[in-house]
């Protein structure tokens, strides 16, 4: 009798060991379940911000935007990056401010100069073949000294995607809406912009681009959805300037904002 009771125990002892185990087994997968679900999310929202970082950078803000946060090219950021101002009423869609210089003043002409940084010459070159409107627009910015004084306003820092952004009318980011102009010009199909590259920053549509232009200091991949951006030149000596300024990093450990270095246009000159 003392046998068939220990047995019995013995048996249930092994039911309720067979039963916690495979609680906890069911306990397990459930916990792996929920971590997946979890590095999945947190895996989408990393790529999201990414890309909206991407299509973001580049874009003028909104002189109504009183928050900082940059008007998305949206394609873009941009990532990227948050409201989309609608075309102003000064400068409608396919239509450029009258105060833009005509194309056709620089077409088939090639500029070059010397753009200075914090006192730090970059030797540039601006392409009338291939962007006769951005080089047009440049070379009277240039020629009205439009440029002196004015800042780099914005530093990105992520694989792929360096770039620094100059020329806002007021050194926080924002368009000019008096203005503004198009179209969009020699952009590259494969999204590339090689070190080096000058191109032109606008908003959401391919005629807001406006006096903002950016310099890749590496090798910068940018979504073309929406046209991309306009290529008009090239730094053609210099660049460790644009290189040593990223190096001195972001503020507060971003990868997207303003430089640890201010900087300064000092002048902008082209024959």
């Amino acid at each position: 009798m003392a046998n068939s009771n220990k047995s019995a125990r013995e048996a249930k002892a092994r039911v309720a060991r067979m039963e916690a185990n495979q609680a906890l087994h069911q306990e397990q997968l459930q916990r792996r379940k929920r971590d997946n679900l979890i590095a999945f999310i947190a895996i989408a929202a990393a790529l999201a911000l990414a890309a909206v970082l991407a299509l973001t950078v580049f874009s003028p803000k909104s002189d109504a935007d009183a928050t900082g946060t940059d008007a998305s090219t949206s394609s873009a950021d941009a990532s990227a990056e948050p409201s989309t101002p609608a075309p102003s009423a000064s400068a409608p869609v396919e239509t450029n401010s009258p105060t833009v210089p005509k194309g056709e003043t620089a077409q088939g002409k090639t500029f070059t100069g010397t753009l200075t940084l914090n006192g730090k010459p970059l030797g540039v070159e601006l392409d009338g073949t291939k962007a006769p409107q951005a080089a047009a627009v440049f070379k009277s910015l240039a020629d009205e000294g439009f440029m002196t004084g004015k800042t780099c306003h914005r530093l990105t820092n992520s694989p792929n995607f360096g770039v620094l952004q100059c020329g806002s009318l007021k050194g926080d980011g924002a368009g000019d809406p008096s203005y503004q102009w198009g179209p969009v010009e020699n952009t590259p199909a494969d999204g590339k912009y090689p070190a080096g590259t000058i191109a032109v920053a606008r908003a959401n549509t391919v005629y807001s681009n406006g006096t903002q232009f950016f310099i890749t200091y590496e090798d910068t991949n940018l979504p073309q959805g929406d046209g991309g951006y306009t290529i008009v030149g090239k730094v053609t000596s210099g660049l460790d300037v644009v290189t040593g300024i990223a190096k001195d990093g972001i503020a507060n450990g971003a990868t997207d904002g303003a430089p640890n270095t201010k900087v300064t246009i000092d002048s902008f000159k082209l024959n």
